[in-house]
């Protein structure tokens, strides 16, 4: 099948255009929307155009063996093309099933600058995103429902195992969603598995090759990237992760690297339900700032003030290298890393900097086999690691710089186990 290459231009497009050539572009994303696309089709915006009040939303196409789909950018200058949703794009969201916490909200409406539903074999690059409400007062902004928001929202439904989806060199910035709703498609880069319609023909909805690149989220609530959370949670739901589970009702080849996440209302970057995703080179800056009692206000029923920089949650063997934490801010959590509830989280070669709830922790009875090597942690505050009721934990041949007064171990998070070696503590006089 011959690909199509589609030009949209706010700066001069016309949708009576045919959108086929940068001199007869489209003028709106909603010709996008509307038109099917195919393998090997690509979708380009004009470098200075902005999309006020609009969206691009692809739905069920794709094919592995096909060419890949591009959504990117045309023309000359430095402006990257920008989609400026305000609110609209609204879909309606539902995992099918509670999720692995009961106070978790499971379905609701989601507005998303970018949604890509049951794609693969899809690039979007060199685009800004943002997706930013006009609350005028706290109240407003803390509302227990109000919309959840993505700057781009990624969701496996109706066609079985998603493949080679990837995201690079992407501008999300300015996305208040719902600081309470931890896994609806809600913050900058968010990445979710729902319930299909009819699992028995179409197969797990699941994602295997997933890369998340070089971009830049900033200000966005409450997560800023996350991959992969699941509907089919409860075949994780123990201590021991088999490699098994993951490739039936998992997810594989996930690839995080070089992001800066900068002042994300509640955590940074986490892979989910991965086998041996691979987190390496990001940079996590000021997040966690709406974990508190300004921003966080009436969560109801839902879970408290908790949130960490980068960590992954019930993946088995992740591997975080090379990545940099810095001044995460106070709450339950307020850590660097987090090895939560996973199997053989390895950390190594890490940096993290004056984090508010310290350097790293390892979360849990379920918690198991968890690595932490030749890391350095600068000035980290509250107490530099927190073993919480895990059952191992290795932490070795790290440099601790400790402020003088810190507690080398949290207080209240210690009862966890570790094994300590070879690790050097130097004390600085603050």
């Amino acid at each position: 099948m011959k690909s199509t290459t589609y030009y949209v231009s706010s700066l001069n497009g016309n949708d009576q255009n045919d959108g086929m050539s940068e001199k007869t572009p489209f003028l709106s994303l909603e010709k996008i929307n509307q038109t099917g696309i195919c393998p090997g089709d690509k979708i380009l915006l004009e470098k200075g155009s902005v999309f006020c009040g609009e969206y691009l939303h692809l739905k069920n196409c794709g094919d592995i063996n096909g060419e890949v789909i591009e959504i990117a950018s045309y023309g000359e200058g430095d402006r990257m093309p920008r989609i400026e949703t305000k609110g609209t794009g609204v879909w309606y969201q539902d995992y099918g099933t509670v999720l692995d916490n009961a106070c978790h909200l499971y379905k609701g409406d989601v507005s998303s600058a970018v949604l890509l539903y049951d794609c693969e074999n899809i690039t979007i690059r060199d685009i800004e995103i943002t997706n930013q409400d006009d609350e005028k007062s706290p109240e407003e902004y803390s509302a227990p429902h109000k919309m959840n928001r993505t700057g781009v929202a990624v969701v496996a439904q109706n066609r079985g195992t998603l493949h080679n989806i990837t995201v690079d060199n992407l501008f999300v910035h300015d996305v208040n969603g719902n600081v309470y709703n931890k896994h609806m498609n809600n913050g900058g880069i968010y990445m979710t598995c729902l319930k299909p319609e009819d699992e028995s023909k179409t197969g797990v909805a699941r994602y295997d090759g997933v890369t998340v690149k070089n971009c830049y989220v900033k200000r966005a609530s409450r997560w800023g990237i996350a991959v992969g959370y699941t509907y089919r949670h409860k075949e994780f739901a123990t201590k021991v992760l088999a490699e098994e589970p993951f490739r039936k009702y998992g997810n594989e080849n996930i690839v995080i690297c070089g992001n800066y996440v900068k002042m994300a209302g509640g955590d940074a970057i986490t892979p989910m339900y991965a086998l041996e995703p691979l987190v390496e080179h990001n940079i996590s800056d000021s997040c966690a700032g709406e974990m508190n009692d300004r921003f966080y206000r009436y969560p109801e029923k839902r879970m408290g003030k908790v949130a960490a920089a980068i960590w992954p949650w019930k993946c088995k063997n992740a591997l975080f290298r090379f990545n940099e934490a810095v001044d995460t801010k106070l709450n339950q959590d307020g850590m660097a890393y987090d090895a939560d509830s996973g199997d053989g989280t390895v950390y190594e070669r890490n940096y993290s900097r004056l984090n508010e709830g310290g350097c790293v922790m390892f979360c849990l009875q379920e918690a198991i086999h968890n690595t932490f090597t030749d890391n350095v942690s600068y000035d980290d505050l509250g107490g530099t690691i927190s073993p919480v009721s895990n059952p191992d934990a290795y932490i070795a041949n790290n440099r601790f710089f400790v402020r003088k007064g810190v507690p080398f171990k949290r207080k209240r998070m210690r009862n966890g186990k570790v094994t300590l070696k070879n690790n050097e503590i130097i004390i600085i006089d603050k």
